[in-house]
């Protein structure tokens, strides 16, 4: 069995034997040992080289996940691995697959049709301006957009800009005029063609997308697809997603027979009657679809980003796609694999416990203070005590280090709101450290992970309070 070293601090080593106790029986025996610092996330990648002596018989050694330096260079000096754990070492089990599917989210099959919805009324700069964004977020294919009764005369431009871009395109018009005039301009594929209006394909390069003739006329579409199939053209088919009480089961009901009459075919579906026209928060409202479309193997979606609640639809796809192709790999549910589509909520939000902040407050012996979420509310401590209350001006009248030190007040201000916010919806809180809103965050940086393990540089509030 591997032997591993677990390094950690005094505060944290007696939950860290607990946590590694309950994970038995494990693939891997185990020590626990205190560096000699009393706060783990404190330890140092060059405090470990200079203080650890003896790893006889050691296979790896694992360090708080906030562990700052150069682990390399430490892996070097020992002769084995030295990695970093989690941030939270309450997150040990999932960390070594235990209840948790660890895998990448580098696979999909769903296509993301990203509408510019207004593209007739936008110069060719701003239609590449939200076409860059689109593509940023995910999409795969820039959908223009045009209006009924609203002059295009800027189409062949635009799709030969987004095309010397490398970008798929796609035209989206009932008018057959933009239709032939998108096609003969080179866009890939073409929104929407219907049984009367499906000889526009026959000599055209572009992909058509065939629709119903009606509303809910499901025989008309067959049609369409039957005079697809004897050509033997390329084609998607989308029997349309209605809105909610106005035939949003009967549209998916109808989802589901085209998918069985014909199993082979390329479907689509266009989620914006959904996301935009329901009061609701489009992370589940996207999750739940794009099940959907996972289970009926429907691989084109179309979506538009109108609404203000509805602007992050294109990165929420991105991501919801990749976590259904995992799942349906694995057979297996939709958890467990990433928590980007958690946005308002996280699955383990509170990780210690009232008792067990209490027992670390205990141990602190320094007047900086502390701060904690638990079930019960926010904790705040230091060598004078402890406090908890679920209102931030509750805390106040017990912080008395802030007295005549405004930057240490101004710090602790955005500290207790931050924790606020958690303890109300049930979020992941760490100190010094910004909440964490999934794919639905507009400033959203892919966090370089490197980035959480070097020298920080003092913060405006510390170096104020110095001078």
């Amino acid at each position: 069995m591997e032997r591993i070293l677990f390094l950690t601090g005094k505060l944290a080593e007696r939950g860290l034997e607990r946590i590694l106790e309950g994970m038995q029986p494990a693939d891997f025996t185990y020590r626990v040992l205190n560096i000699g610092v009393n706060v783990a996330a404190l330890m140092s990648a060059e405090m470990i080289n200079r203080r650890l002596q003896n790893v006889d018989g050691i296979d790896r050694i694992i360090v708080p996940g906030l562990c700052a330096g150069d682990l390399d260079q430490s892996s070097r000096h020992f002769g084995i691995p030295v990695l970093r754990g989690p941030e939270e070492m309450k997150d040990l089990p999932a960390f070594f697959g235990q209840g948790a599917k660890a895998r990448p989210l580098d696979r999909y099959t769903i296509r993301i049709f990203a509408e510019i919805v207004e593209a007739p009324r936008m110069e060719v700069e701003a239609i590449i301006k939200e076409a860059d964004a689109y593509v940023s977020d995910g999409a795969d294919v820039i959908d223009l957009g045009c209006l009924p009764a609203v002059p295009f005369p800027h189409l062949e431009a635009s799709i030969a800009a987004l095309r010397s871009r490398g970008y798929q395109v796609s035209v989206d018009s009932l008018e057959s005029d933009d239709l032939l005039r998108g096609a003969r301009s080179g866009a890939h594929y073409l929104l929407s063609l219907k049984e009367s209006t499906v000889d526009l394909a026959a000599d055209v390069d572009a992909v058509p997308v065939l629709i119903p003739e009606r509303a809910g006329d499901l025989d008309s579409l067959y049609r369409a697809i039957d005079v697809m199939l004897a050509r033997g053209q390329p084609f998607l088919a989308d029997s349309v997603l209605d809105p909610i009480h106005f035939g949003l089961t009967e549209s998916l009901v109808r989802y589901s027979q085209l998918r069985q009459h014909y199993p082979g075919i390329e479907l689509m579906m266009g989620t914006g009657n959904l996301s935009e026209l329901t009061d609701a928060d489009t992370t589940g409202l996207n999750a739940f679809m794009l099940g959907i479309m996972s289970e009926l193997r429907i691989d084109n979606l179309l979506t538009t980003q109108v609404a203000a609640h509805a602007r992050s639809v294109v990165r929420e796809l991105d991501i919801g796609r990749r976590i259904m192709f995992a799942a349906r790999e694995d057979t297996s549910l939709p958890k467990g694999y990433d928590g980007s589509l958690l946005t308002m909520h996280d699955r383990k939000p509170f990780p210690y416990t009232e008792m067990e902040i209490a027992e670390t407050a205990k141990e602190i012996r320094d007047p900086s203070y502390r701060v904690q979420v638990s079930e019960v509310g926010i904790h705040v401590y230091n060598r004078d005590g402890i406090v908890t209350a679920r209102d931030p001006f509750d805390l106040f009248p017990h912080l008395k280090e802030l007295e005549n030190d405004a930057p240490h007040a101004f710090y602790m201000g955005v500290e207790l709101a931050r924790a606020q916010l958690a303890w109300q919806l049930g979020k992941r809180y760490m100190q010094d450290e910004p909440l964490k809103w999934g794919c639905a965050a507009r400033d959203r940086v892919r966090r370089d992970p490197n980035a959480l393990h070097a020298y920080k540089p003092s913060g405006s509030t510390l170096g104020k309070a110095k001078e």
